[in-house]
């Protein structure tokens, strides 16, 4: 694929994202066919990146397993606010797959998992969220950062405060009429715990788990080469 339709492809994606992030705090009660046009938008990418062949119905089922999986997991988690493997099941999908993959897996795990949990405006912006993650891990995934365990667990733990300020400004842009230093001040402090319990349990899951994750995702890709263009992406 030319860089250029790459490209263009992620500033139409991301630009749409963030405008559709925008309207969903003036017309919340559209939040969820804005979501499933938020999914729309983060596969263009994903489709540009294998346009030199046609995709498989296994890897489209692929994706679908691992956002399920991602979603799946939360939910046994509910009861700790903030503790949960969705993160880690995201990362893991985009060092084997990409960076397209990571968020598309991301973005469905926040909405198939808010079926179960609860859906409303909020669902696009932790759609962007753990896409994000995704994407940043996929992006990373040939360094030498992320084949460290600890690297690994080191980007887990700062996305997972990360996460958290992403949806603490859709709490300060969906329910504050004006905007101060008080009101960051004061959503931000409220957050840190919630914050970092998600950061915590990410270095958890990431530090015990990710190496074995790894092995069988890559085992996957390698035995039915799945989601390989044949070019790093």
């Amino acid at each position: 694929m030319s860089g250029s339709l790459r490209k263009g492809a992620y500033v139409l994606s991301f630009g749409g994202i963030a405008a559709l992030l925008v309207l969903v705090l003036w017309r919340r009660e559209l939040y969820l066919p804005l979501s499933l046009l938020m999914i729309g938008l983060a596969m263009l990418p994903f489709f540009i990146r294998f346009e030199r062949r046609r995709l498989r119905a296994e890897e489209l089922l692929l994706i679908a397993m691992l956002g399920a999986i991602a979603a799946v997991s939360r939910v046994p988690f509910a009861a700790l606010p903030s503790v949960q493997p969705v993160s880690f099941v995201v990362i893991m999908a985009a060092l084997v797959f990409g960076a397209e993959t990571g968020f598309l897996v991301g973005s469905i795990a926040a909405a198939a998992s808010n079926l179960m949990l609860g859906q409303g405006p909020w669902t696009p912006w932790q759609m962007f969220g753990w896409g994000m993650i995704g994407f940043t891990a996929g992006l990373l995934r040939h360094t030498r950062f992320m084949a460290s365990r600890w690297g690994r667990a080191a980007f887990g733990f700062g996305w997972g405060m990360l996460f958290g300020w992403i949806m603490n400004l859709w709490s300060l842009l969906g329910f504050y009429d004006r905007l101060s230093w008080q009101a960051f001040a004061s959503v931000y402090a409220a957050s840190f715990y919630f914050d970092l319990a998600h950061a915590l349990s990410n270095v958890f899951f990431l530090t015990l788990f990710s190496g074995i994750w790894l092995n069988i995702l890559g085992r996957v890709k390698q035995k039915y080469g799945l989601l390989d263009n044949g070019r790093a992406g």
